[in-house]
């Protein structure tokens, strides 16, 4: 793609991929086994200048476009880094730094670029899902603070995180959508619970956890924004999310795609490669055909999203569609390998496990689906 081939570019992406294999790549297998990444890690990404590059120098960032965000995105799958950063980089931090003030964002952006604050974002509760306008958690303003109870699950860094950034509601208008509003809540604020690091079926090393909220006391400055004004800013970037979300499906399908194209040239049986099998040969052919349609479209939306396009419906496209077929591959890559596509020592035994939230997380695929609906007048 244009918009990502200059030459500053491809140093920016041969610098990245020099660090990841000199500093992560080695110690990865230990963290994944130990199901976490160790805090300096965060730290040593971000003094190389890694996280939120977008974010301008007076706040600690280099001043980039989103598209070195998707060249760290591209480097970290290529090396098979199971990492949030782009989580943290793209999807929380640019909270922050649009809706927060001067004194908020010159108070916690430095230390999101360099790796000191580890940010995340707690939407989801027991009983809401994709159902943003629905949430039970309260924040009730109480003189100079805002005293917030409930309860969220599912929240990627939240047991690693510094801050988390709360969707509560703060008002009872008719329109539940008018009564949320988000709330900074920072590592050691009193009633601020990191109840349970959870254990889920694969992605081991983004520390999910429940975090509970009891009469939790956050000043008044840690509103952030408007009040009232929370489910606005959610619907503003989760365009930014789910193009994030289809980016990362991609970039899962293309490494194993390649691992299983090279698979099928080694591995012999009946005297040829397995590759050479037409059914075989058939399956590779349609999941290149497939990436290179996925890559095509995504390439126009990371352009049209730099340019300050909505795109609202070709967003809820990519991730649907974009993560169905991420699974799809991995299925197909993973029968491919026969028994040793299910040893864990099998890269593609992991990228099988980590891809399926693909469809559920950053709203579920019949969300999406529903949204493109609507959009068509249905």
């Amino acid at each position: 793609m244009d918009v990502m081939n200059t030459p500053e570019h491809e140093l920016f992406r041969q610098s990245l991929r020099k660090f990841l294999q000199k500093e992560l790549v080695p110690h990865f297998p230990k963290w994944y086994k130990e199901r976490q990444i160790p805090k300096e890690v965060w730290k040593s990404f971000g003094s190389q200048g890694y996280l939120c590059p977008w974010l301008p120098p007076e706040y600690g960032g280099s001043g980039l476009g989103f598209d070195y965000s998707v060249i760290i995105m591209e480097e970290l799958s290529r090396a098979d880094l199971d990492i949030p950063f782009s989580l943290h980089s793209d999807v929380v931090v640019p909270y922050l730094y649009s809706y927060g003030n001067e004194e908020q964002r010159r108070r916690w952006l430095p230390g999101c670029a360099s790796g000191d604050i580890l940010t995340a974002i707690a939407m989801t509760e027991p009983g809401t899902g994709s159902d943003l306008a629905a949430v039970e958690t309260t924040a009730v303003r109480d003189g100079d603070h805002y005293v917030i109870n409930g309860q969220k699950v599912f929240i990627t860094n939240g047991w690693d995180c510094d801050l988390v950034i709360v969707v509560a509601k703060t008002g009872k208008d008719e329109k539940p959508h008018r009564n949320i509003s988000l709330f900074v809540v920072e590592d050691g604020t009193p009633g601020f619970i990191k109840a349970k690091k959870m254990e889920k079926m694969g992605r081991h090393t983004e520390g999910t956890a429940e975090l509970v909220f009891e009469d939790c006391r956050v000043p008044r400055e840690n509103l952030l924004g408007e009040e009232g004004k929370g489910f606005y800013y959610l619907m503003e970037k989760l365009q930014q999310e789910r193009l994030v979300a289809a980016i990362g499906s991609l970039c899962a399908a293309e490494k194993m795609f390649a691992e299983g194209l090279e698979y099928a040239k080694t591995r012999h049986a009946f005297g040829q490669p397995i590759g050479k099998f037409q059914y075989n040969s058939f399956k590779l052919a349609e999941m290149a055909t497939e990436i290179e349609i996925a890559r095509t479209f995504v390439e126009r939306l990371i352009a049209d999203h730099m340019a300050g396009k909505e795109l609202v419906t070709k967003v809820s496209m990519a991730k649907w569609w974009i993560s169905e077929m991420a699974n799809r591959v991995a299925a197909d890559v993973l029968q491919l390998h026969g028994g040793y596509g299910y040893m864990e020592e099998y890269p593609i035994c992991r990228h099988y496990q980590n891809v399926r939230v693909d469809t559920i997380f950053a709203g579920t695929n019949e969300i999406m689906k529903l949204i493109i609906a609507r959009q068509l007048g249905l």
